[in-house]
């Protein structure tokens, strides 16, 4: 058991039989909490770059010793060196008005200063038995105000960049403050392993998640106090009514939960649920679905991508970094129908439904999400969570299915004067595709597997009308490779005309380790011969692997902010002139003296840089020590000594 897990399950071991609760469980989940959250939990008055005093610490300052003479608040944060948030913690979660109040008791003592001014405070109310709830309020004028986030108060502490954006705009009303990544993987691990010790199977967790998050439309959560059977059921009531509301009645099998058939099982199965909710209220995940940036989509990418069963069935989620880039790229505007066959949890979707989102009126925006936006995904519990990050982003009419894509046709037609389509279980006759834009991802290829990434692509392109544009990531393999992957890329460029591959980063999809590409066309026209390709090698994203996760990091370039400038324009016009630069990007017809490989890489068409005489030297000297070796392996040494002709 690593350290991790060992530590979670002793946390739940304690939870199921400690008897009592004392205000040190809050002292320590605080604590916890404020380092997390990007603060400094040092004493300020004994290391200069600390910013949380504790208890018996916070009077160590004269001046917070003047005004609050020997009363101590649970924590007191240095802002900045002249403003402070107090924390005030009670024992009970009954209590959490009680903390406030005397939180906000103690900030206007301090207030009389000249120096020092209290302007947040916090309320936590709980204890490690029966979870925590916090409240947090900001100073305005005279009054301390609810500190709100996207328009839902939030639920867990202030993190540093949430204090800053409070501080600089001096509102208490906050607007998509930028995600932390590593919070967001820290907490989808500490969940996996969370639902790992309730006794979840892996396969199962993605439905629980999706239910858990719908329990949180409504403003006040599930009686967590309730026997395990009764909280189940009304977990999924919730998740029923939101559904029915948004006219996704069909999706509640995909979500519904159940306690295990053991009823010894039950207890774990409760503790896991409740200790989920903890960790998604820290998280204020019910602001981050009211975010204007897809915050939920990337805490899904990492819950599935660390810990859970994506991998086992050929589900790789497609990181929002490249969703955006790509829709951003491929010009999306009010009229396209877009379509994603292998949807996942809606990365593509969301992102096009962003791009318009960012410039249309509200009404067009709504006509757009009603029916425009058409994804199919195959496994229930993932569609699940795209219809929940759907619903959280105002669009509960969305048109995703649960189904096999082979057997799905998307007929054009009009509504309401509008373009858009309809599913078919079968190809109508007189069929009229309705797709403009297609973006996809498809599941790569299982060992056996008979659907093989091209086939997704080839279906996808019936549904597809001439002249559109269409983009892929595709296995490296699918390109290079002889035999059926051979046939695929001659017939396909028959028919259609290819405008750029880009060789992604090789850990893109890490932990999952397949080589990528990003594969531009046209469909329905036959490629041009002589016309130009925009090859690109995008090796470099921003990100870097630390300690078994991929992360942004300060100083890693990120190549695609370079092509974003250049793809975009070229997929509208394959004619624009692009600067050649060596190794990274040229714009070049397909070789015809290839036709037997047909290798359509970038690698195979950039420009490499001229061998120097030292390198030249080094190989030369390479190919001589091969030539002797392999002389002296086959018995014929005697010819090394054989005169020159």
């Amino acid at each position: 058991m690593s350290s991790g897990t060992r530590k979670t399950h002793n946390h739940l071991q304690r939870r199921l039989t400690s008897p009592s609760s004392s205000e040190v469980d809050a002292y320590v989940y605080i604590k916890q909490n404020l380092k997390l959250l990007g603060w400094n939990i040092k004493n300020p008055a004994v290391d200069p770059k600390g910013q949380v005093y504790t208890q018996n610490e916070c009077l160590s300052s004269s001046e917070i010793h003047r005004w609050l003479n020997q009363d101590r608040p649970e924590n007191i944060v240095k802002l900045t060196e002249t403003k402070l948030w107090i924390i005030e913690a009670k024992r009970n979660r009954k209590q959490i008005e009680q903390a406030v109040q005397e939180a906000e008791d103690y900030a206007r003592k301090i207030n009389q200063s000249q120096t020092l001014k209290t302007y947040i405070i916090s309320g936590v109310a709980g204890n490690e038995t029966d979870t925590y709830v916090i409240r947090s309020k900001f100073l305005v004028g005279s009054d301390f105000k609810p500190i709100t986030l996207n328009g839902k108060e939030i639920t867990g502490l202030v993190s540093t960049e949430m204090a800053r954006a409070i501080l600089t705009s001096n509102n208490p009303d906050l607007k998509d403050v930028p995600i932390d990544e590593n919070l967001f993987i820290r907490k989808a691990q500490e969940i996996n392993r969370i639902l790992h010790l309730g006794a979840i199977n892996k396969n199962l967790r993605a439905r629980v998640m999706a239910a858990l998050l719908l329990s949180f439309v409504e403003d006040t959560l599930p009686n967590l106090d309730a026997p395990p059977s009764v909280l189940v059921g009304e977990i999924n009531l919730r998740a029923m009514r939101v559904l029915k509301k948004e006219g996704k009645e069909e999706f509640y099998r995909c979500i519904e939960i159940s306690p295990p058939t053991s009823e010894e099982n039950h207890g774990k199965f409760k503790e896991a649920l409740v200790l989920t909710f903890q960790e998604l209220q820290n998280l204020n995940i019910r602001s981050a679905m009211n975010s204007g940036t897809d915050v939920l989509g990337k805490f899904y990418e990492v819950f599935l991508k660390y810990g859970n069963g994506a991998k086992e069935i050929g589900i790789v989620l497609t990181p929002r970094h490249l969703t955006k880039f790509v829709a951003d790229a491929m010009n999306i505007t009010l009229q396209d129908v877009i379509y994603d066959c292998a949807c996942g949890t809606g990365g593509f979707l969301v992102s096009a439904f962003d791009v318009v989102k960012a410039t249309a009126s509200p009404d067009d925006v709504a006509t757009f999400k009603k029916m425009k936006i058409f994804g199919v995904e195959q496994e229930p519990e993932v569609v699940a969570l795209a219809i929940v990050n759907m619903i959280f982003r105002g669009d509960g009419k969305n048109n995703l299915k649960e189904a096999n894509c082979f057997n799905k046709w998307l007929q054009a037609r009009t509504r309401d004067g509008e373009a858009t389509a309809e599913y078919f279980d079968h190809k109508p006759n007189g069929f009229k595709p309705a797709v403009t834009k297609l973006m996809m991802n498809p599941p790569f290829a299982l060992k056996k597997s008979a659907e093989k990434e091209y086939k997704f692509v080839t279906h996808a392109l019936e549904q597809m009308q001439d002249g559109c544009p269409l983009f892929s990531v595709l296995p490296y393999s699918v390109l290079v490779k002889p035999g059926a992957c051979l046939d695929w890329r001659r017939e396909f460029l028959k028919k259609n005309t290819l405008l750029s591959v880009i060789t992604l980063p090789e850990d893109i999809f890490y932990p999952i380790g397949v080589r990528t590409v990003g594969f531009f066309a046209r469909k329905g026209i036959p490629h041009p011969k002589g016309q130009n390709v925009l090859w690109i090698r995008a090796l470099n994203d921003g990100m870097a692997k630390s300690k078994g996760k991929r992360l942004p990091k300060s100083g890693v370039p990120d190549d695609f902010l370079t092509i974003r400038p250049v793809v975009k324009p070229y997929l509208i016009d394959p004619t624009m002139q692009v600067m050649n630069v060596k190794k990274f990007q040229k714009a070049c017809p397909i070789d015809p003296s290839d036709e037997s490989l047909l290798e359509l890489v970038p690698e195979n068409y950039l420009d490499e840089d001229l061998p120097t005489m030292e390198q030249l030297q080094t190989e030369v000297d390479r190919t001589i020590r091969e030539a002797a070796a392999y002389l002296i392996r086959t018995g014929r040494e005697d010819e090394l000594n054989a005169p020159t002709p």
